[in-house]
């Protein structure tokens, strides 16, 4: 099942169900359900997952239709509407998004070179990874060694489909980072959910990271995007993509083929999870969680400093449409943020 949330040509949100080109307006047939978050309050409700709640409303019957394919070429502000992030919560404070990394086969060689000094031993970055190889995928019910992973902040820096992303004046670049994200909430029993994953862009700043290995939290305080779709029921196995990036109708980046999923990875899903959501403060009844699952590649390295208006698509095989941002890079300034006394 593909679900999207989008802006309306009526200024209002809604929840469309994908077939084909078809977007089914779900919040037609019921107007509580204006986000994807409160179809799964209202399936918990009724002991039902959220597709099984959203079949037995017979929308083909049911609902208005839209054209996907007008949809999803629409930008942020389009007087026709525009796709929103695939997941959020009322309240942005309460949508939590999290990043683990050095979770897959490709990603270290990379990482590992950004911090490698050859008259030095292993960096952190392999240690970690081989670490994953060792314990990342336990027996079920074993608990198995835990990856890295870091808070990258709430719902304020959440973008998605066709919005921009920014390079603050402060950072020195701009680099996507195209992973699968698991987008869960968590219920009033603080038990977690998984409703399904997205696409997402955990977009970072790879030449500040470069510069110290230390300075990977400030490189990920960034916005990001997630989306366009929903995709409930897609097993996290061996999920194919690509990234490219354009400068007008140029590419200036083409990742090549990109293996994502537990066949292609150091950690399974399982323990990934449970890593996150052994912390109490990551189980609070009611918040939304965006998971990204690491990165196989990135482009840092092989182009050209990002600019304003650069397009970046990411594809996955059977993820639905390609998630699409652009780049907009602010004015470089050094000027300190003032504190002022309460």
């Amino acid at each position: 099942m593909r679900l999207i949330q989008f802006q309306g040509a009526n200024q209002k949100r809604h929840v469309g169900l994908i077939e084909d080109d078809t977007v089914f307006d779900l919040t037609e047939i019921n107007p509580h359900w204006d986000r994807i978050y409160n179809i799964f309050i209202d399936a918990r409700k009724k002991g039902k997952r959220i597709d099984e709640l959203i079949v037995g409303c017979a929308y083909r019957s049911n609902a208005n239709v839209l054209s996907y394919k007008d949809l999803v070429g629409c930008r942020p502000g389009n007087s026709a509407g525009w796709i929103l992030p695939s997941l959020d919560h009322p309240d942005p404070a309460h949508s939590i998004i999290t990043v683990t990394g050095l979770t897959h086969l490709g990603s270290s060689n990379q990482r590992n070179k950004m911090h490698k000094d050859n008259h030095l031993p292993k960096t952190d970055s392999q240690k970690m990874f081989e670490m994953g190889l060792q314990g990342g995928k336990p027996k079920a019910g074993v608990r198995g060694i835990q990856p890295e992973c870091f808070l990258k902040g709430n719902g304020s820096i959440l973008r998605g489909h066709n919005d921009y992303l920014d390079i603050p004046a402060f950072a020195q670049d701009g680099g996507e980072e195209p992973e699968i994200v698991g987008c869960y909430v968590i219920d009033d029993h603080g038990i977690p959910y998984r409703l399904g994953s997205s696409i997402g862009n955990e977009w970072s700043d790879h030449e500040m990271e470069q510069v110290n290995y230390l300075w990977l939290g400030h490189s990920k305080q960034r916005n990001c995007s997630v989306g366009p779709e929903l995709i409930i029921g897609q097993p996290f196995k061996d999920i194919r993509g690509r990234c490219r990036i354009y400068r007008n109708a140029e590419i200036i980046y083409d990742s090549g083929e990109l293996l994502t999923g537990e066949d292609h990875m150091n950690h399974s899903l399982a323990n990934l999870e449970d890593h996150l959501f052994k912390y109490p403060q990551s189980r609070i009844p009611g918040d939304v969680h965006l998971f990204f699952f690491g990165t196989m590649k990135f482009s840092f390295g092989n182009r050209k400093s990002l600019q304003t208006d650069d397009k970046i698509e990411i594809k996955f095989d059977t993820m639905g449409n390609p998630l699409i941002n652009y780049v907009k890079r602010m004015p470089h300034e050094k000027k300190p943020i003032t504190v002022r006394r309460g």
